[in-house]
Order: structure tokens, then C-alpha cells, then sequence
């Protein structure tokens, strides 16, 4: 679209009369309907208060950036869909979101943008029309008469070489990586460049502090929040986590506690405290970019009630990632992790007496009475394997059991042989039964010696021994490769993320329960990285390195082990019933011998 134009358009919608000249907040209420499927609140939209700002706020034309750092149950994807349709049909544009991954972008279309435009008589047809010069509509390219509207997922930066846009949507900005090309929000920045009256709107649910991107977005705004006025005094407070207390045993029964006079205000208050509610900027000398940031505290939906709130914060209290997802998706706040602060000395002083035989050499107890399951994480070293086996009770806490190192050559058969006796070891339970290893994690990514982790993991999948490659960035803890593998099934283990779920519960004590079987070596060597934030073309990112001078193959057992727990579906009635069982006493009989294979 030429300067011209541009220029012709502004003065034209600057010139319409005030009462033509709708708040974009007015305008959604007016316009925009929701039909079931999208929203539990169906029809016509409406605002509650906080949204109303941040509506406005992309609708002026005098502010070339909004932020908004927000939790979940607060309805910004229907407001930005909202907003998205305003400049459709009023100020008709090139527009572009941008979203994770290209499934999110199909989501979007079909399950937000689609349905919201196609319940709403103002918009109905707006993105299905003709379209002119030769083009055609898809699913994440739309075409209508003044503008464009083009779905991108961040993940295939290079899609964004051929757009040129005005308007740009960025959802869920800390849900997306870096690419060999750089960050993708940069990149799609870079293609507003062109356009003097850009709007650049982003929002996110915070993830990890150190790298959030839009919490470095919000540091540059603003900042605005969303101050509530007391009840009893009158004061206006924005509602804190440290705010909302509950008698001990009884979160249910949560409530607010004012700052200022200390009064105790009930739930039913809060849609009145909310409705006179107001924004406050903390740097009003900032003038083009408002920046937001709100924590479900203040929603109005009856599933962020202060009560509900509470209970789920005292089941994610002990659990470093329900707790993060708590901190992330609830208040709105970065997860910050202490792992440079963690003591190999101060770890090794929390082991309790438990093991995996009782009454052993060291002297331990047994295996504890809450252990209902074992996996095992085995490290391929070229002259040994070392294996950790790692417990776990109902409530997901890890009792580290036990460490074994099996020295031999890699590729020698008697090696795997010993691996293979210790993973099909039965030991003791208190309940009467016997234990053994559920579900092992080998880790193959070793080129030298992967061929032979293969050989031996694939004949032996329906044990649950899976053949495993660690992989960077923010993965699922362990999925099936997409790569086909002669022979059997590989599984990619993020180990990053995995490594900050351990991280995060050796900073809490009781998160993570240790044998004193194990040496005081396996304790360095599961402290012996440490995460670091890296740049990379100007762009931030999370990186475990080792420590100097420290092994860390402990911790990598550790994590593998970590990764076999998902490929145990647990049913623990079952699983206590198999445990209470004492074992059959079958009659000695004599068995064929088998020659070995060559290589086992």
C-alpha cells in the first residue's frame, strides 16, 4: 500500500465525527459475537473492565506498541481475534499474527478466528469475499477488499521473508524459540519497518525469567497495573500472591487481605473491587508502547475464584513443574531458578536411610513403603555404563535408589550382559512383593556407540528399554523420533527441560529424596552443570554447561531415568496389589542350555 494511501486513509478515519468514531472497546462490544464452541460466554461480546484499556490501548493510533504480560482464564485470544477484525473492517491493512507452530496457526483459524467472524453479522464474509489481482484464499492467507490477513508460525521464519505488513499480532511470544535465522519476532518486526502507523500488539504467558520475551518487552513499556480499590479503605492495591491468605487446611476458604488497613475481604467482593478497578502506569513518560500485566487474581471467572486458586497452589507447592505452571499460567510471573546455588555437600546431607536391599553393606532400610515404581537411566561410556535407578510414589516425588557402574568395553557382549541381569533384578517391597525395574532410558547419542545401543534397546522394547538421543530447546520430555530408524523405535529426549524440573526440586528440600547408598561422586556429578544464559544474535537463550573440573554423568542418568517415568501408565490400585502378592515358589526344573549369540 502506497504512503499516499496511507496518509488518504488516517485523515479519513481521523475526520470522522465523535460519535462514528467508536473506542475499539465500544466497537467489539458492539460488533463481535461469540458462538458456542469458542467461549462458554456466548453472544455478544462483552469487556470486563481490566480488558476495556488494553482494547482501547490497540486501538489508538498514537501508540505504536502494546504488551500484554498475562495469565491464563483472562480471554486475550478472543480479544485479540476481536481486535484483528476491527482493523479488518475499519481500518483495512496487511496484517499478520504470528503463533508458535503451524498446528497452533490451524487452530487459531478453525477453532477462534473463523467462528467469531462467521457469528458475527458485521464480519460475516468479510475474510470469504472475492479477492482481486489473481489471488486466492487458504486457510492461513486471507485476502479482503483493502487488506490481507496471513497466519505464520514462528517456527518457519523464512515465511516471513515476503510479507511486508502494518499490523502485527504476536501470540504467545515465549512459546517461541530462536532459529537458525534469529528470533522470529524480531523477524516479523523487521517487516513493519516499511509502514510509519504500525501496530505491533504481543502477549504472552511468561515463561523462564531470564529469557521471557515479553517480559523484556513489558521492561520497555509503561508498565502498567491493574489497582484495586479496598472495600474497607478504599485504597487501591494491586492483588499480590503475598495478598490472598486462607486459615491453615482450609485453602478453599481463601480471601484477600488489604495491605493498607489489613481488613479481610471475601470473594463475593472482588467483581465490584474489579469493576472499579484502574490502570496505573509506573512509567508514564513512555508514550508509544503501553505495556499490561494482570495475574488471574483479578478474573472474574468462576474457575479463578481465590478459593480454587489456593487448593491448586497447595498441590503444585512440592512439585517444582506444577508449581512453575502455577507461577507462569496463574500470577502471571517468569519461573526464576536457583540451580547455581545448589551444594553437592549440602545435597549429600539430605540422604535418608533407604535402598534397594535391606540391611545391605551401607546398612539401609530397604526400599520405602511409598515406592511403587523403578526406572532406570544408563550413561554409555566407551569403558563402562553407569546406571541410576530412581523410585517413585503416587505423589511423583523421586527417590533415588541406587547407582551401579558396569565396567567393560561398549561393544563387549558380557558388558550388556551385566545391564541386562541388573534390569531384570527383583528386590524386596514392604508390602510383601517384589520390585523391579519398569521402563529403562539408554542414552545412544554417542555416534561411536550407538550402533550397539540399538542392538541391544530394540530386540527389547516390549520391556520397556527404549534407545534415547538428548535434544536442545524447549521439547516434550520424551517423544518418538519423526526419523525412521532401521530396526526399531528412537525416542528424543528434551533433556533441557528436565534438567530444570531436577534443578527445581534439588532447591526444595523433601522435592527430591536420596539413598546414603550412593557415593558422595554420584552427588558432584548430579550438580556438575549448571544453566547460563547464552546470546545469540542479540537474542537470549537457556543453556546447561558443565561445571569445570566436574563429571556430570549422575545427572544424565538422572534424567534419563526421568524420561522413562513418562512411559509408565501407573495404575497404583493395581500396582500396590502386585506388591502386596508374595511371589509364587515354582518347583526347580532343569533347563535347556542356550548358546549365546556372538555378540550377547
Amino acid at each position: 500500500m502506497t504512503a499516499a494511501l496511507t496518509i488518504l486513509r488516517r485523515a479519513v478515519w481521523d475526520a470522522l465525527t465523535p460519535p462514528a468514531k467508536l473506542k475499539l472497546s465500544d466497537w467489539i462490544e458492539q460488533t463481535v459475537y461469540l458462538p458456542e464452541g469458542v467461549s462458554s460466554l456466548t453472544g455478544r461480546v462483552r469487556l470486563w473492565p481490566p480488558q476495556r484499556e488494553i482494547a482501547d490501548a490497540i486501538g489508538d493510533s498514537a501508540l505504536e506498541r502494546v504488551t500484554l504480560v498475562k495469565p491464563v482464564r483472562v480471554g486475550f485470544t478472543t480479544l485479540l481475534t476481536s481486535a484483528m477484525a476491527s482493523f479488518c473492517s475499519n481500518d483495512p491493512s496487511p496484517i499478520l499474527s504470528l503463533l508458535p507452530t503451524e498446528a497452533d496457526c490451524r487452530d487459531y483459524m478453525v477453532s477462534d478466528v473463523e467462528p467469531i467472524f462467521d457469528a458475527s453479522p458485521g464480519l460475516n464474509g468479510l475474510l470469504t469475499g472475492d479477492v482481486d489481482e489473481g489471488g486466492r484464499n487458504t486457510l492461513l492467507s486471507r485476502r479482503f477488499p483493502g487488506g490481507s490477513l496471513k497466519v505464520i508460525a514462528a517456527k518457519a521464519p523464512r515465511n516471513l521473508r515476503r510479507h511486508n505488513v502494518r499490523i502485527l499480532f504476536i501470540d504467545e511470544a515465549d512459546g517461541m524459540a530462536p532459529t537458525k535465522e534469529g528470533s522470529p519476532i524480531v523477524l516479523a518486526e523487521r517487516r513493519t519497518l516499511s509502514f510509519a502507523d504500525r501496530k505491533i500488539v504481543m502477549g504472552s504467558t511468561p515463561v523462564y525469567e531470564e529469557t521471557s520475551h515479553v517480559l523484556q518487552a513489558y521492561e520497555q513499556s509503561d508498565k502498567r497495573i491493574y489497582e484495586v480499590p479496598c472495600p474497607e479503605c478504599s485504597q487501591f492495591h494491586e492483588i499480590g500472591w503475598a495478598d490472598i491468605q486462607w486459615p491453615e487446611g482450609e485453602p478453599e476458604k481463601a480471601h484477600f487481605v488489604c495491605p493498607s488497613c489489613g481488613s479481610v475481604v471475601e470473594e463475593r467482593h472482588k467483581p465490584g473491587m474489579v469493576g472499579g478497578g484502574r490502570w496505573r502506569a509506573l512509567r508514564p513518560e513512555v508514550r508509544d508502547h503501553a505495556g499490561f500485566r494482570m495475574s488471574a487474581l483479578i478474573s472474574l471467572l468462576p474457575n479463578a475464584s481465590w478459593g480454587r486458586l489456593a487448593k491448586e497452589f497447595v498441590g503444585a507447592k512440592n512439585d517444582p513443574s506444577k508449581l512453575q505452571t502455577f507461577v507462569n499460567t496463574i500470577l502471571a510471573q517468569g519461573w526464576k531458578e536457583n540451580a547455581d546455588e545448589l551444594d553437592d555437600v549440602e545435597l549429600s546431607g539430605r540422604a535418608e536411610d533407604f535402598g534397594l536391599v535391606k540391611g545391605g553393606e551401607d546398612g539401609t532400610s530397604g526400599i520405602p513403603i511409598e515406592v511403587l515404581i523403578i526406572t532406570s537411566g544408563v550413561d554409555v561410556q566407551d569403558d563402562r555404563l553407569e546406571v541410576t535407578l530412581i523410585g517413585w510414589d503416587k505423589d511423583g516425588i523421586p527417590y533415588a535408589l541406587g547407582h551401579f557402574v558396569i565396567w567393560g568395553r561398549y561393544d563387549d557382549h558380557t558388558t550388556w550382559a551385566e545391564l541386562d541381569a541388573l534390569l531384570a533384578t527383583s528386590w524386596d517391597h514392604p508390602l510383601g512383593g517384589k520390585i523391579k525395574v519398569d521402563a529403562t532410558c539408554i542414552d545412544s547419542s554417542d555416534g561411536e556407540t550407538m550402533e550397539t545401543v540399538y542392538r541391544y534397546a530394540f530386540p527389547r522394547f516390549r520391556r520397556r528399554v527404549y534407545a534415547i538421543k538428548g535434544a536442545a530447546g524447549n521439547r516434550p520430555w520424551i517423544e518418538r523420533s519423526k526419523s525412521t530408524v532401521k530396526g526399531g523405535k528412537l525416542f528424543i529426549v528434551g533433556v533441557e527441560g528436565i534438567k530444570s524440573h531436577i534443578f527445581g526440586r534439588l532447591a526444595r528440600t523433601k522435592s527430591m529424596r536420596f539413598s546414603k547408598s550412593l557415593p558422595a561422586v554420584w552427588f558432584e556429578q548430579l550438580v556438575g552443570e549448571q544453566m547460563v544464559v547464552r546470546y545469540a544474535r542479540g537474542q537470549p537463550s537457556r543453556q546447561f554447561i558443565p561445571v569445570p573440573g566436574r563429571r556430570h554423568e549422575a545427572l544424565d542418568c538422572t534424567v534419563y531415568a526421568f524420561a522413562a517415568r513418562q512411559m509408565v501408565n501407573a495404575n497404583w490400585a493395581h500396582r500396590e496389589g502386585e506388591l502386596s502378592t508374595p511371589p509364587e515358589i515354582k518347583p526347580v526344573s532343569k533347563v535347556p542350555k542356550i548358546a549365546p549369540s556372538e555378540w550377547l
